[in-house]
Parts: C-alpha cells; sequence; structure tokens
C-alpha cells in the first residue's frame, strides 16, 4: 500500500482520497479508522415516539436489531435508529464493534466479559443492568479491540 501526500494551498478543508482496484477488508478497516478520528464525521438521529433525540454516541451502549427495527440502547433508555445494522457497521467510530449478527457494542462501555459455558459470553456495561452476548464468531474479533483499546490509553 503507498501513501501520498499533497500540499495544496487553496484547499478548504482536509480530503483523503483512496484509489484501489476493489474495497477490501483492510480499505474498509483504513476508512473507518480515519472517519473515527473525525467526532463530527458520524452523527445520528435517535427517536423515542414521535420525538427526535441528539445525544453523543459515547453514551451509547450498544445497537441491536429486533426483527426490521434497530435500538441504540443508553445505561437507562432505548431509542430507535433509522439505519440498517450493516450500515451503523461502516459509519461507527472504531469503538463500536459487532459482537453478534443483531448487535454492535461500544467497547468504551464494557465493564466485564463473562465467559460462560455455552459457546457465547455475556458482556456488562458500566453502571447499567443492560447485558449482551458475544457469539463465538465475534468474540475474536472483539477481543482483539479491547487490546487495542487497553494499550491506546
Amino acid at each position: 500500500m503507498k501513501f501520498r501526500i499533497e500540499i495544496d494551498p487553496d484547499a478548504t478543508e482536509p480530503e483523503v482520497l483512496i484509489r484501489c482496484a476493489e474495497v477490501t477488508e483492510d480499505i474498509g478497516r483504513l476508512q473507518r479508522l480515519i472517519s473515527s478520528t473525525d467526532s463530527s464525521a458520524t452523527s445520528l438521529v435517535f427517536y423515542k415516539g414521535a420525538d427526535e433525540y441528539y445525544f453523543p454516541l459515547a453514551a451509547v451502549l450498544f445497537f441491536e436489531s429486533d426483527g426490521d427495527a434497530i435500538y441504540a440502547h443508553t445505561r437507562e433508555d432505548s431509542f430507535t435508529v433509522h439505519h440498517r445494522l450493516y450500515e451503523l457497521e461502516n459509519q461507527l467510530p472504531v469503538d463500536f464493534v459487532r459482537i453478534s449478527k443483531s448487535c454492535i457494542v461500544n467497547t468504551r462501555q464494557i465493564y466485564s466479559i463473562e465467559h460462560t459455558l455455552a459457546s457465547s459470553s455475556q458482556l456488562r456495561f458500566v453502571r447499567s443492568h443492560k447485558t449482551v452476548y458475544v457469539s463465538r464468531r465475534y468474540y475474536g474479533a472483539l477481543k482483539v479491540r479491547m487490546e487495542t483499546r487497553l494499550g491506546s490509553r
């Protein structure tokens, strides 16, 4: 992979261009990493009934699908969002990682991982009674993300 930086005195804002034959997993991760450095890159509107809510993504513990609806869970509440999980997975900052076919978690909000006898592990969140399960298929990616997060402190 080559990197090139061009200085343009007439540029009004930085622009990142990735030129590739196809979008690989590495290119997707690079795009999400670059996007996550700009806190304004991802903004979501949260809904409860007819009301719209605006709060930082950092307050979200996890996103989960339930039928056709996608819910954003905070410590005490849940809200709907008008995005599919795969769209969120591509838009959210690197602190968010998929842990099952139906759930994406905020790794900054994870308090503990409890290993169970079954094939999944249970996640507990900081100052919340809510829990979710990590499927075996996604556990490795979560573990790497958690270790990376600890190394970036």
